[in-house]
């Protein structure tokens, strides 16, 4: 066997342990990315306050406090939106038959016969109403583990303070900090033009749904906020539960209304006004933002659809430093992304 066979055999073999361990570990993982993640996005905010001459201690504390907040109204509310909506379910799910078995009825009576027993079997359009309740419950239990990721959140920032003085006690044996800067600019831009656009999805979904009458309004609101961040797919889950509810609740043009508000919405938020803040976009091709949503999704559950693209960037940003490994880096990326390294190789 060649060393190139070898190499490739031994290469493949420590992916699937690495990805079987990452499986496993699940739920520790989880926790600790949100946390990671969460102190990326909160170091713009302790820089500023550092530099307007607040201390590293009071700024954590300052951010810690803003965070415990958020998490004790948001989690209040979603947990009884959920509680509530839960128990209006059954009754949901059985209008929503109801109406069904009425549009078969008036099928038939203009000659189009559809195979009933069939169909009910197959197809149980009250199955659709639990989607948004299953899919919360997901990224509540994530953030069950709300005292652990608040603490390493803290450990992250205060670490991330000290750091800058711990690299200049290094002096020359310092290691380069390039790539770490690159990668942590790129996925906090990254996070921070898409929650601006997610938080922006989400308020116009809340006042057009409040707009047209349909229950849980904000509920749905929130739903399509965090949805956003799921790339291709996260729009189209996070509007059938509304959508639906609109059709139980107010009828057929309720629910076109309801539907149409979010093509109209996400078109301009997703195709419009994201593109011009996103710039070059995320430097990953459009099949690899497919398929990270489903590998993330499949090994760290709704978390890992939230975070597929920017955990997808850090694994293109680490494969970029080596040149072995640099060739995947241009797969990964988009067709520029050759032609930049080819302008890099000259430079």
């Amino acid at each position: 066997m060649g060393s190139r066979a070898q190499g490739f055999f031994v290469s493949t073999a420590c992916f699937v342990i690495i990805v079987a361990g990452m499986q496993a570990a699940t739920s520790l993982l989880v926790p600790f990315l949100l946390a990671a993640f969460l102190a990326i996005i909160c170091m713009p905010p302790m820089t500023w306050l550092i530099r307007h001459r607040v201390s590293p201690i009071a700024a954590v504390l300052i951010i810690t406090v803003a965070l415990l907040l958020a998490s004790i109204l948001i989690g209040g509310f979603v947990g009884a939106s959920i509680s509530d909506f839960s128990d209006n379910l059954p009754l949901y799910q059985e209008k929503l038959k109801t109406l069904t078995s009425e549009w078969l009825l008036m099928l038939e009576s203009h000659g189009i016969v559809v195979d009933t027993s069939h169909l009910m079997q197959n197809f149980d359009p009250s199955v659709a109403m639990s989607l948004a309740g299953k899919l919360l419950s997901g990224f509540g239990h994530a953030m069950a583990n709300t005292f652990l990721i608040l603490f390493t959140v803290i450990l992250l920032l205060l670490e991330g303070a000290a750091l800058p003085g711990k690299w200049k006690m290094m002096g020359d044996q310092a290691p380069s900090t390039d790539h770490f800067k690159r990668f942590v600019d790129s996925v906090n831009a990254y996070l921070t033009i898409k929650g601006w656009v997610s938080l922006v999805t989400g308020v116009l979904t809340t006042i057009w749904l409040s707009i047209l009458g349909v229950d849980y309004a904000l509920l749905w609101g929130l739903i399509a906020f965090l949805f956003h961040f799921v790339p291709n797919i996260g729009v189209l889950i996070a509007a059938v539960p509304p959508v639906l509810l609109a059709l139980v609740q107010l009828g057929p043009g309720a629910a076109l209304a309801a539907a149409a508000g979010y093509g109209v919405i996400n078109a301009i938020m997703g195709n419009i006004v994201e593109p011009k803040f996103m710039g070059e976009g995320v430097g990953l091709s459009t099949l690899v933002v497919f398929l990270s949503l489903v590998f993330w999704g499949w090994i760290l559950g709704p978390v890992g659809m939230l975070l597929s693209v920017p955990l997808t960037m850090i694994v293109k940003l680490a494969l970029e430093t080596d040149e072995k490994t640099r060739w995947l880096a241009i797969l990964l990326g988009p067709d520029r992304s050759a032609l930049e390294w080819k302008k890099v190789e000259k430079d």
